[in-house]
């Protein structure tokens, strides 16, 4: 490469740098993903001596001081030099030509840490790459038949090898000798932004996401921390007019790996960003395309969503391109996975049945997952876009397409009706949203304060949002914010999804299978039809000890924060006890031996994590099935932040439910119940369930006493029942049990079993892990 003549600095030039794989793992759990994005860095050849250095340079440390003040700021954080390059000849001018082979050959994207369980994880997935992966040099070769040269941006592309002695079962599966894996990663050269863009700052209220920079220049009594609202440059071309055409249009790729219909059905979906544009001033300004043949999807002049495949089924996600040091958007970039469409279209198989697949009707299960990925490719765009998650938005008629959304699901009679699934088009939150972001200011006003005003009015209309950090954990406190759920989040909703899960149990059967399908396939569906009111317990059991609040500002139109009223909370705790009743966690004998049929052939990743454990070879295990649904609702009700919740509630308001209301109801209408075999499964999960709360190191005090007194009390009442029947054997025993504490507290921890574990019964679940330490088949 021929770098032009430096500055007195000894800088040849300053660049962006992106990275991406070009190819992939094929994993769930190891994040290598083909089109996935490393971090986006600004890049320095440096000359040092006798070679030229490659510098990953430090732009979220500055000052806007003068001089001294701005080197003073660069001498106080580090640098990294990631390679050194030989020169290979230096002209009369002072341009230098390099070899960047050591450059590009350097795992810029920590391959080798995330393929050793480092990295960075997504939710929901588990540690699952081997050990001692390191690069191997004789087997890393920069294909020079890659590079391309444009007016603004160098693409090229490096094959990088590491090898391992101790691989692991998940790499051994994937590869085809997992003791030398290779990858092609792919590398950007991106001549820096010119000027013209006006970073936006970010609001806490505006859905956004941001660049975090440090300006140590800032006057005193100032924070030095500033975000930068991360967002495209769209720019009118005529700025004075309320809506205008743009100089350059935000055009997106759908990568044409994706196969018919889903390449069709994401370019719709994903074009419905349009509509906020154009609400928000901008005529044309989104657009999508196919992405034509020969074009390369990993060339940084294209947003593109990505078609990935993996063994088993996992997120997908949106990333950008983005200038660290103003916040702007150089390229979108989304990877979309194909096995999780497979597995939407699984769950509405088991809610529906096959029988009107492919026929386009309203409980056609491929028609309502093709709407379904519609949502998914807008919602991953949005992220790229600068948007994040809004789980708020169905408790206000799906305001976003940035909320993962639960079907709407309703019931005609005896049947259950998806005519209207999934919505169409973007929301009233994301023309917001897209407004604050993109909208531009009137003549002579500060953009800052436009954007504000802008989310005065959106607080004022009483329009909702909350996000991951209040949303994402099961014990979270704010109410409504919730993933996979549809409606209010209310104990109606979770009332409503017990009736629709009744129903589909009633009718399941070999109707959920396609004909010659082998009949054990009923376990892989059975799972999420059993678990698919999950997300509303989850919801519902946010409201006890929940509170309502906002993302808030000084000044602004939101109101306090308030508790959860009383009477809900107490409904609540009614509607999570129904889900532990025996007529919620009953299987049929019918349905049970219908779910022992025999299997056999070679085994399948993506069938044999998504099957409960049996009770030996293909005897389906109803109690395992109640026990796993069961602690669904005990892991959300006897979360250990919740519970101290409870107790500083009822402290300041005596009518508030306090911790004693939920102990009492949860001891004597779930954990007392032992007439059957079913009610002493529960039982003794609920009284377990209870002992591991109060020996987890993040329950406080207080509580852990109150849990102590609960199993003390429990230890009595089952000691005082006689007999010699299984139930009174059973009541002697567990209050045996109960009396030992060393004893109680070894069983507790044998049995833990963490709610990460739970089955996947979701588009998105991770795998491995979650039934036992033995295989389920």
């Amino acid at each position: 490469m021929t770098l032009p003549a430096p500055d007195s600095d000894g800088v040849y030039g300053r660049y962006l740098y992106a990275s991406a794989l070009r190819t992939g793992i094929g994993s769930a759990n190891i994040r290598l993903d083909h089109g996935m994005l490393g971090p986006t860095r600004i890049l320095a050849f440096r000359r040092i001596g006798s070679r030229v250095a490659v510098v990953f340079e430090n732009p979220k440390f500055m000052s806007r001081g003068d001089d001294d003040a701005r080197e003073g700021v660069k001498r106080s954080f580090p640098f990294s030099v990631i390679a050194m390059l030989d020169i290979v000849s230096t002209g009369p001018s002072g341009q230098t030509v390099v070899d960047l082979s050591p450059f590009y050959t350097h795992d810029t994207m920590a391959i080798a840490e995330t393929l050793n369980g480092g990295g960075m994880k997504l939710p929901d997935t588990v540690e699952s790459g081997g050990k001692g992966f390191h690069q191997v040099p004789a087997l890393s070769q920069v294909d020079s038949t890659t590079v391309k040269a444009f007016t603004d941006n160098v693409e090229a592309e490096a094959v990088l090898t590491f090898a391992s002695d101790a691989p692991g079962k998940e790499i051994s599966q994937l590869s085809p000798d997992p003791h030398q894996i290779s990858f092609i990663v792919h590398h950007s050269l991106v001549r820096l932004p010119g000027p013209g863009y006006v970073p936006r700052r970010l609001d806490i209220r505006s859905g956004s996401h941001g660049t975090a920079v440090y300006d140590f220049g800032a006057p005193l009594g100032q924070n030095v921390l500033i975000e930068y609202a991360n967002r495209f440059r769209l720019v009118k071309t005529d700025p004075s007019a309320p809506r205008s055409r743009v100089v350059k249009p935000i055009v997106y790729y759908i990568d044409n790996a994706a196969p018919e219909p889903v390449r069709s059905a994401l370019a719709e979906g994903v074009a419905w960003w349009n509509q906020a544009f154009e609400a928000a001033g901008y005529i044309d300004a989104f657009q999508v395309r196919i992405l034509p043949s020969g074009v390369d999807p990993q060339d940084v002049r294209y947003n593109i969503v990505n078609w990935n495949e993996r063994q088993t089924r996992s997120y997908s996600y949106g990333i950008s391109v983005i200038d660290p040091r103003t916040g702007e958007v150089i390229r979108g970039n989304v990877v979309l996975e194909g096995l999780r469409l497979r597995q939407d279209i699984i769950i509405f198989e088991a809610l529906a049945g096959t029988e009107n697949e492919n026929t386009g009707r309203a409980d056609d299960p491929v028609k309502i997952s093709l709407d379904r990925l519609r949502q998914l490719g807008v919602h991953e765009v949005g992220h790229t876009l600068g948007l994040v998650h809004n789980f708020h938005a169905s408790t206000q008629n799906r305001a976003s397409v940035m909320d993962y959304p639960g079907p709407r699901i309703g019931i005609v009679g005896d049947r259950l009706d998806f005519s209207d699934a999934y919505a169409k088009g973007v929301g009233v939150w994301d023309r917001y949203a897209i407004d604050w972001l993109y909208g531009q200011p009137g003549a002579g006003e500060d953009p800052d304060v436009a954007a504000a005003r802008k989310a005065h009015a959106i607080e004022a209309q009483g329009l909702r949002f909350g996000t991951d950090i209040d949303g994402r954990d099961s014990d979270s406190a704010m109410a409504g914010n919730n993933m996979w759920t549809d409606g209010a989040d209310t104990p109606a909703d979770l009332k409503q999804m017990l009736k629709i899960r009744e129903i589909a149990l009633s009718r399941f059967g070999p109707h959920v299978l396609h004909p010659g399908e082998r009949l054990s396939d009923l376990r892989r569906k059975f799972v999420p039809l059993w678990l698919v009111h999950r997300y509303d317990v989850e919801a519902v059991g946010k409201l006890i000890g929940g509170l309502d609040y906002r993302y808030a500002v000084v000044d602004g139109q939101s109101p306090l924060p308030v508790s959860v009223d009383g009477g809900q909370q107490r409904e609540a705790i009614d509607a999570l006890l129904q889900t532990l009743s025996p007529k919620v966690l009953g299987i049929s004998p019918a349905l049970t031996l219908m779910l022992s049929s025999g299997v056999n052939g070679n085994p399948d990743p993506q069938y044999d994590t998504e099957v409960f454990r049996m009770a030996g070879s293909s005897t389906f295990d109803p109690l395992n099935a109640a026990e796993t649904a069961a602690e669904i609702t005990l892991h959300s009700l006897l979360a250990p932040s919740r519970l101290e919740r409870l107790v500083l509630q009822h402290a300041r308001d005596p009518a508030l439910p306090g911790l004693d209301d939920l102990l009492g109801r949860l001891t004597s209408e779930v954990a007392s119940r032992h007439q059957t075999t079913l009610e002493r499964r529960i039982a003794y999960r609920t009284i377990l369930s209870i002992a591991q709360t109060r020996d987890d190191p993040h329950t406080t005090p207080d509580v852990a006493l109150a849990l102590s007194g609960a199993i003390r009390q429990l230890g009595g009442r089952f000691t005082a029942v006689s007999g010699q029947g299984d139930d009174a054997v059973w009541c002697q025993e567990m209050g045996a049990l109960l009396k030992d504490q060393a004893r109680l507290g070894r069983e507790a921890t044998k049995t833990a079993r963490p709610a990460a574990n739970i089955p996947p019964g979701t588009p998105i679940g991770g795998e491995g892990g979650w039934l036992s330490e033995d295989a389920p088949i």
